[in-house]
């Protein structure tokens, strides 16, 4: 997974989560990748530094000490804005047809024009999802609703 910077032809910069460099291409060629802002289709791929592990991964570690200026802080309403963002997804979700666990397979089906598009849900599992993005299908993964965590 690969987040690159993008910005369309207003200048409204986003970032965007492909599966590969390869996909972004794909998608982009394809006219699959809009703006969040203004809806356009016209998407470059700005410069980013990549990122490079420099060692395997070990235990965590905590990072070095510095001045506080030096860490980066979240707003205090982060928490807050993502719970909203996630109860509107879900409300978005409500008027989607629920396939349940077929959802990689209608997804499918709707990407490669075998069937209707529509809004759909459902379930799957991380490896199913990991594939759809591989195939350039985008799918939202969320956390359960409170109400199923009990």
């Amino acid at each position: 997974m690969i987040v690159l910077d993008l910005c369309c032809g207003r200048d409204h910069r986003f970032e965007g989560w492909f599966a590969s460099s390869d996909a972004f291409e794909t998608q982009q060629q394809a006219g699959q990748i809009s703006c969040p802002v203004c809806d356009s289709t016209q998407i470059r791929r700005l410069p980013s530094a990549p990122y490079v592990q420099t060692r395997s991964a070990g235990p965590a570690e905590l990072p070095p000490r510095g001045k506080p200026a030096d860490v980066p802080t979240l707003p205090a309403d982060t928490g807050t804005m993502l719970a909203q963002a996630i109860a509107a997804l879900r409300r978005m979700g409500n008027d989607a047809e629920d396939v349940g666990a077929r959802f990689p397979e209608e997804a499918r089906k709707i990407h490669y024009g075998e069937s209707e598009a529509r809004s759909i849900r459902g379930a799957a599992s991380v490896r199913e999802l990991g594939e759809l993005l591989d195939e350039g299908i985008m799918a939202l993964p969320l956390p359960p609703a409170e109400e199923d965590l009990h």
